[in-house]
């Protein structure tokens, strides 16, 4: 399964190898554009996947993914404070 994070594209890092920076949830990360390159990709958002901008996406769509993230992440955490609670269970009968 792939997981495409939102991303905005900030500058290009080398514009001849299709390389540019983009933000990701406030990390910064140098990552290939060459399948948003048509047209300029600085200032948009994009799917970003083991350091490619796989897409463009719009800023609504970008939000509604990272919130949607962000509830995995809350649900998970909540998950796995349960199995504690269980295997702390299990470890006094």
């Amino acid at each position: 399964m792939c997981l495409g994070i939102p991303g905005r594209i900030l500058a290009w890092v080398d514009e001849g190898a299709l390389m540019a920076m983009a933000e990701v949830s406030g990390v910064r990360r140098a990552v290939n554009v060459a399948c948003v390159a048509h047209g300029d990709p600085i200032g948009k958002w994009a799917l970003i996947h083991v350091g490619f901008a796989m897409s463009l996406i719009d800023e609504d769509e970008a939000a509604r993914t990272l919130e949607a993230l962000r509830d995995l992440g809350e649900a998970q955490e909540a998950l796995e404070q349960m199995r504690a609670g269980d295997l702390a269970l299990e470890g006094t009968r």
